[in-house]
């Protein structure tokens, strides 16, 4: 073969470069101050930002997201506090029921209502302490339906002095006067036994009998109250037609069965609203209708939480003093119980 002229390379294509770096594909990937690579990459210098933010462009101070949880936070943290409380509340309350429990329970209690003087032939009745035997969150509503009560009582009084007073102007009132001392004498101490000492005992030993007993009792308290407010004449209550009809009369009288028209007004809403209350309460408890039904049954109120405890306690000693069950067909080992030896229990007898 002949020699190629001019000294030229053989294996070499034409159009071809003999250094492959030389290509314009890598050329143009050459480092330059552009381009951070690591020839050119001073960590030390500074430089100051190719995109400036415009005086109009608001700067970015976090995402929606990030700030609700941030405050989403911050508001768990306050309510911690409050929380701790409420659980340290309770538990002081518990622990006073387990000590009053442990002294006797409530038979060993004595009696605190009504509060009468030592000197008096008649003594109290019942024992009432809102804030030990009533649980934290509850005892808000009980102080409210005792107040509630006592507004009544209260009311009840100022219609027997209304009435009296148009008694005393329009002798022809004397039926509204006699059954305004009816009243007075009746629904006192019924009120208080029927509706109120039910709702005490519902919420102190979470009965439901007591619970059913204070909806239907409570619920015609309340229509009573209504009746009250409305005043029909000659039914002893001096209400808002009685006060009118005195009205023509005499305007002190009328004023005086005004204002006790407006406190039966105020009594009747506050009912119905804490019926409501007391409702919605009851629906977040465990009691139920069957439960109502075994407590009628039994015949017996359930006992108090520190009661209960107590039991679970005796019950809990009494298992460890006394030995376990053995099944039959197989030996039974000496167990100590007083210092006696148990004899092994035959195979086959049916023993426990």
């Amino acid at each position: 073969m002949a020699q190629s002229r001019d000294g030229e390379n053989p294996f070499i294509r034409p159009g071809k470069l003999d250094n492959p770096f030389q290509d314009p594909a890598v050329i143009q990937h050459q480092p330059s101050p552009q381009y951070a690579t690591l020839d050119v990459y001073n960590p030390f210098e500074t430089r100051e930002s190719s995109r400036k933010l415009s005086p109009t462009e608001p700067k970015n101070y976090g995402s929606y997201s990030t700030q609700a949880s941030a405050a989403a936070a911050t508001a768990e943290l306050l309510k911690k506090p409050e929380e701790l409380n409420r659980k340290a509340e309770e538990l002081d309350w518990r622990e006073r029921e387990l000590q009053h429990a442990a002294l006797g329970g409530t038979a060993a209690r004595q009696n605190n209502w009504p509060p009468l003087p030592s000197f008096c032939p008649v003594q109290p009745c019942f024992f009432q302490d809102i804030s030990m035997e009533i649980p934290q969150e509850f005892q808000k509503t009980v102080s409210t339906m005792y107040y509630l009560w006592m507004c009544s009582t209260l009311a009840l009084l100022l219609n027997f002095l209304a009435c009296l007073a148009s008694f005393c102007v329009e002798t022809s009132n004397g039926s509204g006067f006699g059954l305004s001392i009816l009243w007075v004498l009746l629904f006192t101490p019924c009120s208080f036994v029927c509706w109120y000492r039910p709702m005490y005992k519902a919420f102190r030993s979470n009965s439901s009998f007591n619970f059913f007993v204070f909806f239907f009792i409570f619920f015609v308290q309340d229509v009573l109250f209504v009746l009250q407010a409305i005043g029909i004449p000659g039914w002893g209550f001096s209400g808002w037609i009685s006060a009118l009809v005195v009205l023509k009369t005499n305007t002190a009288v009328a004023v005086l069965m005004l204002l006790v028209a407006l406190l039966f007004t105020g009594i009747a809403v506050l009912g119905i609203v804490m019926l409501k209350r007391i409702h919605s309460l009851y629906r977040r408890t465990s009691v139920s209708f069957q439960k109502a039904q075994q407590e009628f049954a039994a015949g017996v109120s359930p006992q108090p939480r520190g009661a209960n405890c107590c039991c679970q306690r005796s019950r809990w000693r009494c298992r460890k003093c006394l030995p376990s069950p053995i099944s039959p067909g197989r030996d039974a080992l000496a167990l100590p119980l007083e210092g006696a030896q148990l004899a092994p229990i035959p195979e086959g007898s049916g023993a426990w």
